[in-house]
């Protein structure tokens, strides 16, 4: 297997609209200013995400708004179309996976870690790890298979506050630094606006910016950087095993 991709194609994919600002948007900054294509993927469009909206007007409004985060580094935006509190590890689903994949053809891939605060994050991770092994099999999905397919870098983002739901912290293989990158990933979280008064009144935040600066100060500090995202590598059989990410993104001098 070779140890770096003949393609330069990044997917994330994660449950909601948000999760990839707040937990991974630093490094799709910095891999988009490679000429990395960078792809925005979420299981569910967020419909549970307000208090005072229809699900149907909250999946709309925050399409929109990761679609225009998503735009602010050159990315697209995909959406599996699931429901909040509902993501199911089942053959629909699964395949829904494979064949986004099967479209994309990545070459790095970051979703959940296996064991977070939520089961919505914890099953998309399922099936983002079933779907990077599955996609370059010929017969996985009836949709074509793009030249240089091949089992991706694998790479598990921080849990919510880094720790697991037994409060036990998470060490990551992987720190990426992201100083140079913080201001336009604020910029990018700050595009989903509707989520300020949801998260203000269901977890008793008032600004989730904030804390997720606060978390990047934390990983700057765990790593000896300023500002920096974790992630857990998967290594498992099959995969590539090579730190891409390190040997790609090296701390900015």
């Amino acid at each position: 297997m070779p140890t770096t991709p003949t393609r330069q194609v990044a997917v994330c994919l994660l449950a909601h609209p948000d999760d990839a600002e707040i937990l991974c948007a630093g490094a799709l900054i910095r891999l988009a200013a490679m000429g990395w294509q960078v792809h925005i993927a979420t299981a569910t469009a967020g419909d549970c995400g307000t208090t005072s909206q229809t699900a149907e007007q909250i999946s709309q409004t925050r399409k929109a708004e990761a679609a225009a985060a998503a735009a602010m580094i050159g990315g697209a935006y995909h959406c599996l179309d699931e429901r909040d509190l509902k993501i199911v590890y089942d053959r629909p689903t699964i395949q829904k996976a494979i064949d986004l994949f099967r479209r994309l053809a990545p070459t790095l891939v970051f979703t959940h870690a296996p064991r977070d605060y939520m089961l919505d994050h914890e099953v998309v991770s399922q099936l983002a790890r079933n779907a990077s092994f599955a996609f370059p099999m010929p017969n996985a999905s009836a949709l074509p298979l793009e030249p240089g397919s091949a089992v991706p870098h694998l790479y598990y983002c921080d849990p919510l506050e880094g720790v697991d739901p037994f409060g036990q912290s998470v060490q990551p293989t992987t720190f990426v630094d992201i100083r140079r990158e913080l201001e336009l990933k604020v910029k990018m979280l700050a595009c989903h606006r509707s989520q300020r008064e949801w998260l203000r009144s269901h977890h008793g935040m008032d600004e989730y910016v904030d804390a997720m600066v606060r978390h990047a100060a934390r990983r700057g500090g765990d790593s000896g950087l300023g500002h920096a995202e974790g992630f857990v590598q998967h290594r498992g059989h099959g995969y590539p095993r090579n730190d891409l990410l390190q040997n790609l993104l090296t701390p900015a001098s």
